[in-house]
């Protein structure tokens, strides 16, 4: 018998996981642990760790399971620290459990737990194996105004909770010409565990067919072909510039196209494609001779 760890690899639009399945909460998932995995060169490479555990056995870190809840999502950014929310994450989550058998069949929905609270999926193709994913991301709360530094320039954002932190950016600014290849500055005291940052521009187009283009560096892993949750909160603000209070907008990013709509009491749902592409085993050897220490929270 295999001493190997199981993984999967799998990206929504470009913004790609590794999945670990460890429904029991076995494994010792340490910051360096997910570093070396993420890492491009010396791992396999991804934006961040997906963690398939069951809510029971999730560990102390984790919020307090949910009746009836069976799977949890534990997220972990490249650089180890345990994030609330990833929406795109959550869609290529749910694609693993279908592909895997682990969610029940006949029903049209399906609710997983996260850091960041409850999200309810659901299959375009109805059984998991194809097509667009949907995720129902909650109500995005609109915050405090903020500015976000680029090379010493700022840009107009807005604070937006989607679960976890966001400034949102709408800007007129070319974004494909920003360097993001550094954190952009931010208000500490506003953003006292950093922030993701979203460049957004106004929407253009009118109902059925409104639209923006975003880039976005999120905290703890850098600029990332596309975020979910970014996504969700440059809708948010780009609808609120345009002084529209909801809307269904279609966004481009780096890695793809998602949609995000806002319904007038402010839920929002994320649709999008979610892919996993490969299976395989983690050398045991390999991960025992990882380094091991506490996992940073982050926010």
């Amino acid at each position: 018998m295999s001493s190997g760890i199981r993984f999967a690899k799998g990206h929504g639009t470009e913004n790609d996981f590794v999945v670990l399945p460890d429904p029991d909460g076995a494994l010792d998932l340490t910051p360096a642990r997910v570093a070396a995995l993420c890492d491009r060169r010396r791992g396999l490479g991804a934006d961040g760790v997906l963690r398939v555990v069951r809510w029971a056995a999730a560990g102390a870190g984790a919020p307090a399971p949910e009746p009836g809840v069976e799977w949890f999502m534990d997220y972990r950014n490249a650089d180890g620290s345990v994030a609330e929310m990833c929406g795109n994450g959550v869609r290529v989550f749910a694609r693993h459990l279908a592909l895997d058998g682990l969610l029940p069949d006949g029903t049209g929905e399906h609710v997983i737990g996260a850091g960041g609270g409850v999200r309810t999926v659901r299959f375009a193709g109805g059984d998991g194996a194809g097509g667009e994913v949907s995720v129902g991301m909650g109500l995005a709360k609109v915050g405090a105004e903020s500015t976000a530094t680029v090379r010493g320039h700022a840009y107009a954002g807005v604070a937006v909770d989607v679960g976890n932190p966001h400034l949102a950016c709408v800007t007129t600014t070319d974004i494909a010409g920003l360097d993001l290849d550094v954190p952009p500055g931010h208000d500490p005291a506003l953003f006292p565990h950093g922030v993701n940052v979203e460049f957004v521009t106004p929407v253009t187009g009118g109902d059925g067919d409104a639209e923006v283009s975003m880039r976005v560096h999120e905290r703890g892993v850098g600029e990332t072909r596309s975020c979910g949750t970014g996504t969700v909160a440059a809708v948010v603000a780009a609808l609120r510039q345009a002084g529209r209070e909801s809307g269904d907008v279609r966004v481009g990013t780096p890695g793809g196209r998602l949609r995000v709509t806002v319904e007038p009491d402010g839920t929002t749902v994320l649709h999008g494609p979610a892919v996993v592409l490969a299976r395989g085993e983690l050398d045991r050897a390999w991960w025992d001779g990882l380094d091991s220490g506490p996992v940073t929270h982050n926010g």
